[in-house]
């Protein structure tokens, strides 16, 4: 006889706490199983730098898609912090960027020039989508056609739903900056063309602007890891058991899960089981065959001395950095930059989105780093896809990869990035790359993919089965008795917490 669990959790990522806090807190006997020797999955802060106080989020970086309401459930305590400004781009080859300014209508539009009208009727669309759909996504699933009579604007849900959003910003916008920039919500983390036939962008676009129904995208006071350590803490004062360093080798349909902790063989029973790892990552534990996924970046982090100074003039690097960064991200750079990745090369120029956590949340860095004008920049390479590596050229290719995204950011500063960065303990500078590789080993995440698989749409067809709770939360795997409750699950995707939401709502409908 094994020890009977009401539910055993793979992985103790955000989602799988999100999870345990709601079962626990309704009374149900909850473990955790996490293959590291800490909780957060890719929502974590880490010291990346030898003898450097300074605590990064390392793999993911802002906050949109978690719901107020889970927040309040649950009892977190987390602060989001608002940025001012939303993004600036560099026009390449010029001395002069676009600032969207959100606390500044009129220099925005300035800015913006002929494009400044079809930006405020493009993004007063979005807001509508985002007002009627994200409320939906912490309740069973809306039929496609329930859908889009709650968005109620059949021109609006056929641009961004039905064809391929590329096309609506290629006929929406007129320069090419400008419709760079809206394309790039429709390719982070998604290998894909600017004008995409399969929608994947689509769906990657949708779920990067409907966010708590404004598509903002907070800071994390205290870095991800303070998100995952109130998860931490809330699962844990709601009774669930969470046990590190034991790593699952297998799960049977019938919820008998088997894991290694040290040089100890151990398996737990559960009347339910919730994956919280990648749909391929589930499938291999069941031993069962599935598709490997593939992600689409690179990410480099890195400590600079003080912000470095710009090619244009007229705008405060403070303010630069302040939100997006976007280098070499117009349309046409886009563009080449997928069919050259395509072909298998490393674009050149790589695009590129920074982000500088320490400008909105300086707690980050220690006050000497803090006093010193220190900085923090995450760098994030959009058409870096996993097709680029193997186990063979990993070092070469992240080594080209770095090289790359040095020389993107150069092209757009007045001062050589790699001389403003600090050096660690040992003497090295303090810039590190992961590829997509090094997210999988790190993180178990196939093919370094962000989402844990192809994004899926924050509805339900209108043929899908929904006879089941498991099937109406979106959570369904091939077997009854285990259910997806991570990134790959139907509204998954993101630090969202939805995966462990909905998971958890289906089993309580189902006991």
């Amino acid at each position: 006889m094994h020890d009977l669990r009401d539910v055993v959790i793979v992985g103790g990522g955000h989602n799988g706490l999100v999870a345990a806090s709601y079962l626990a807190l309704a009374g149900r006997r909850v473990t955790v199983l996490e293959r590291l020797d800490h909780v957060g999955g890719a929502a974590v802060s880490a010291e990346p730098f030898e003898g450097v106080d300074a605590r990064l989020s390392r793999y993911s970086y802002l906050v949109s898609l978690l719901p107020a309401s889970v927040i309040r459930d649950l009892g977190l305590d987390i602060t989001l912090a608002r940025r001012r400004y939303s993004s600036y781009t560099p026009e390449p080859g010029t001395d002069r960027g676009i600032l969207v300014d959100n606390a500044d209508a009129t220099a925005t539009a300035t800015a913006l020039g002929r494009d400044a009208a079809a930006w405020a009727s493009f993004y007063s669309g979005t807001a509508h989508l985002a007002r009627a759909l994200f409320p939906t996504v912490t309740e069973p699933l809306l039929t496609r056609a329930e859908a889009r009579r709650a968005v109620g604007d059949d021109a609006l849900w056929e641009s961004l739903i039905e064809r391929p959003v590329g096309a609506a910003i290629e006929s929406a916008f007129e320069g090419d900056v400008v419709r760079g920039v809206v394309l790039t919500d429709a390719l982070i983390g998604t290998f894909a063309p600017n004008v995409d036939e399969t929608l994947a962008g689509n769906r990657c676009f949708l779920y990067h602007v409907i966010g708590n129904g404004t598509g903002d995208w907070d800071v994390p006071v205290g870095g991800m890891g303070a998100v995952t350590g109130e998860l931490y803490r809330a699962a844990r004062a709601a009774g669930a058991e969470i046990i590190t360093g034991a790593l699952v080798t297998g799960i049977t349909p019938d919820g008998l899960v088997s894991y290694r902790r040290g040089d100890s063989e151990e398996q737990l029973a559960a009347t339910w089981v919730l994956a919280n790892v990648a749909p391929y990552e589930l499938a291999r534990l069941l031993g069962e065959a599935a598709e490997r996924p593939e992600g689409s970046q690179a990410k480099v982090n890195l400590l600079v001395s003080r912000l470095p100074r710009l090619k244009d003039p007229k705008v405060d690097p403070v303010a630069a950095f302040g939100g997006t960064f976007h280098i070499n991200e117009t349309w046409s750079q886009l563009d080449a930059a997928y069919e050259t990745a395509a072909g298998g090369g490393i674009p050149q120029p790589l695009p590129c989105e920074i982000y500088c956590h320490s400008l909105t949340d300086p707690t980050i860095l220690s006050p000497e780093l803090r006093d010193s004008g220190a900085q923090t920049l995450t760098v994030f390479g959009l058409h870096a896809p996993d097709r680029l590596v193997t186990e063979e050229n990993n070092d070469s290719v992240r080594a080209a990869l770095q090289a790359a995204a040095i020389v993107s950011l150069d092209s757009v500063l007045a001062e050589p990035i790699e001389e403003l960065l600090l050096v660690d303990a040992a003497g090295r500078p303090t810039i590190e790359t992961k590829t997509t590789l090094d997210l999988e080993h790190a993180l178990h995440m196939p093919g370094g993919n962000i989402f844990h698989g192809p994004l899926s749409w924050p509805f339900a067809e209108d043929d899908a089965p929904l006879a089941t709770p498991a099937e109406r939360w979106g959570v369904a795997s091939a077997h009854p008795r285990i259910l997806l409750c991570g990134a790959g699950a139907q509204r998954g995707g993101a630090v969202s917490g939805l995966g462990g939401h909905n998971a958890a709502m289906a089993v309580l409908e189902a006991s």
